[in-house]
This record gives structure tokens, sequence and C-alpha cells, in this order.
């Protein structure tokens, strides 16, 4: 359901009639190398919550929800200049609305960085390091982070010591490219995890897990009855945390899937040579 009003982003958000004294949500969705289009989409269950959103909807959703939805201001930060586009995959471009040295959104401006993720093989910079540490360092500071985000937060040094989810499929090269920080790996069983101010799920769409999970534990943000609402609408959050099939079970798909398709190519190459 789209609303004629859709969360505001970029630094005039909240100021519509009747936000002025609602609690005030200042997301940054950091995607200073791009990233997957799917990980970066779960912050509209955020985007849902808002009262942006659920104003203009009060047909649809209940007046008494709508009065504890929280003005939601989401900044969409990257290494391009604010009007420039980052590309995400699919052929999708989003639109840049800070700069990571924009004053409005350094360490202490934000409520919740998220960190959807990026392709694993593209270094990561100084720069980007030091912004994540920065609000990763600041207690009242979220840091969520969505599949690959993993390597921007390992790269950032955030993870020493902590529980932490990621990919799946890539808890080894996790384990192996940042081993030294002591970290609790629990993707190969848990969809998402949090320790302190740090909040991780596994691949792609369990970043609609995270959100949601985080959206009921944060209830001085997202007061419960509005929480589980929005997560009714959005059709998210009931997946158990804990993974209900087993990673070898996973593994032996994926090998059938393998067998499959190099029986398919050797067929095909068979049918082209006879016809």
């Amino acid at each position: 359901m789209a609303s004629k009003s859709e969360p505001a982003t970029g630094a005039g958000a909240g100021t519509a009639t009747g936000t002025d004294s609602r609690h005030k949500i200042r997301i940054g969705v950091f995607v200073p190398f791009g990233c997957q289009l799917l990980d970066l989409a779960c912050v509209d269950i955020f985007g849902t919550m808002s009262y942006e959103y659920q104003s203009p909807l009060t047909d649809f959703i209940p007046k008494p929800i709508v009065n504890l939805a929280p003005s939601v201001e989401i900044y969409y930060i990257g290494s391009v200049q604010p009007g420039e586009l980052i590309e995400l995959t699919s052929a999708m471009n989003i639109r840049c609305t800070h700069h990571m040295s924009s004053p409005e959104v350094q360490p202490g401006k934000l409520d919740i960085v998220m960190i959807p993720g990026p392709d694993p093989s593209i270094a990561v910079t100084d720069e980007v390091e030091k912004w994540v540490a920065g609000h990763f360092a600041v207690p009242t500071t979220d840091i969520l982070s969505i599949c690959t985000g993993a390597f921007i937060c390992g790269e950032a040094g955030i993870l020493r010591g902590k529980k932490f989810c990621g990919p799946r499929g890539g808890q080894d090269v996790l384990q192996a490219k940042f081993g030294d920080q002591g970290v609790d790996w629990q993707g190969g069983e848990l969809r998402w995890v949090q320790d302190g101010n740090l909040w991780s799920s596994g691949g792609i769409t369990n970043g609609n897990d995270l959100v949601a999970a985080y959206a009921r534990h944060q209830t001085h943000h997202f007061p419960g009855p509005l929480a589980e609402f929005a997560i009714m609408m959005t059709e998210v959050g009931d997946r158990p945390q804990q993974y209900t099939q087993s990673q070898a079970s996973v593994t032996i798909g994926v090998v059938w899937q393998i067998i499959k398709a190099v029986f398919m190519g050797f067929g095909g190459k068979n049918k082209s040579k006879t016809s």
C-alpha cells in the first residue's frame, strides 16, 4: 500500500503538520559502494511505521495506531555528492541525500545506521571505516548490518568480541578475514542477532526479520501496537530467529542444483552438435 505522502528523506523531514511534537527518529542508510536492492528494501518497514506514511491513510490505518507513529527522517548516505545517483543491483538507482562528510549525518546525529550489503570484493576506504566506527562509538546509535554489510563493519573494527551474523553461506570467508577480532559468528544458525548497539542479519531478506525484531525490541522508538501493526501490514517478521533447515541440508541442496546444472549444460552441448 503506497501512501500519497511517502516517508520524508533528508533535512526537511519531520516538519509536516502534526509532527513537530512527535518523537523523531533519524535513520541513515549507508551505501558508499552501492548495495543489493533487497538488502536496502527493508528500510521500508521503518518508513511504514512513520507518521509521514500513516497520516494520509487513516481510512485504512486506525487512528490510535497513527497517533503512536513517530516522525521518521531517512537519509541515503554515500560517497557521491547529494543529488547524484547510487547504483544498486537490478538496474536500480537511488538518489544520494547526504555525503558521508555532511554535518547532518555525523556521529551523534543519527539514531539508526543501516548498512545494506555491498559487493564484498570492493575495498573499504579509511573514510568509510572511520564513519562507521564513529557512529558505533555513540551508545545511543544502533548499527544494523545486513548481509555483506558485515565486511564494512569488520573493516571498521566494530566486530571485536561481538556476536554477529553475516550471510550464512559466507561464514568461512568472514572467519578467515576477521578471525583476529574474536567474533562469535552466529550466522550459521541465526537469521539475526543483537549485541549491544550492534544488530546484524544473514543474507538479503533476513534484513526484514532483523528490522522487525529491532522494532519489536526498541519500543521507545516504535511502541508495541505500532510495530506489530506495521509488521502484520508488511507481512514480515514471522520467521523464527533460528533457521529451520540445517546448514548441511542447505549445502546438499546447493550441490544438487550444481549437479543438475552440469547435466543440463552437457545436454545442451550435445543438442547443439546434433541440430
